[in-house]
């Protein structure tokens, strides 16, 4: 159990047999009256959000989830495969599941797997993934850091806005939680 005087962003709660991620929160005292906490809830098997109420102080059940490091080993179909380095479990996650995750998922790539009750939930990608780019405009002498972007797509078919100097064949780091341009990697 866990208070809701304790909530933080990120913090998993169990509402109504699903699993609540914090998002947002606010401890509300007002002049008259007990104090409160307005909460922002993102369930994490669906992607819906609610806003939601508590009383200060009151409890609700925390979400115990496990996490285990796994590797993509291979696509199969429509399928993602992970495997389990202890144990050489394999475990299969669909596209659908992973939604904009799978951009930035490389074979031989280690995630976080996140379980509720022996269930796959969700991965959590590494912050940042060196790709390499398969397509994009010709770079053209003079072309400056600041000049402007392009699109390039990466070795996993994902859509990245580079810079105008980037060429086909070369490597650059990929901010996984946007999609976002870091840098050249050797």
């Amino acid at each position: 159990m866990i208070s809701s005087n304790d909530f933080r962003t990120g913090v998993t709660v169990e509402l109504d047999g699903s699993v609540w991620r914090v998002v947002e929160f606010l401890h509300v005292k007002p002049g008259k009256g007990s104090a409160f906490v307005r909460t922002k809830l993102k369930n994490v098997q669906s992607g819906n959000t609610v806003e939601k109420t508590f009383r200060a102080g009151e409890t609700v059940p925390q979400a115990n989830l496990e996490k285990r490091t796994m590797q993509h080993t291979y696509k199969d179909g429509d399928e993602f495969v992970f495997m389990d380095m202890e144990t050489y479990e394999e475990t299969r996650l669909n596209s659908e599941s992973l939604g904009d995750r799978m951009n930035f998922l490389k074979e031989e790539m280690e995630v976080n797997v996140i379980f509720w009750n022996d269930k796959v939930l969700e991965i959590e990608l590494p912050t940042s993934v060196v790709l390499e780019i398969t397509d994009t405009d010709p770079g053209v002498k003079g072309d400056t850091a600041t000049g402007g972007t392009k699109p390039a797509t990466v070795e996993t078919g994902a859509q990245v806005m580079v810079p105008l100097f980037i060429s086909i064949g070369e490597k650059i780091k990929v901010d996984t939680r946007d999609g976002s341009y870091l840098g050249r990697e050797n």
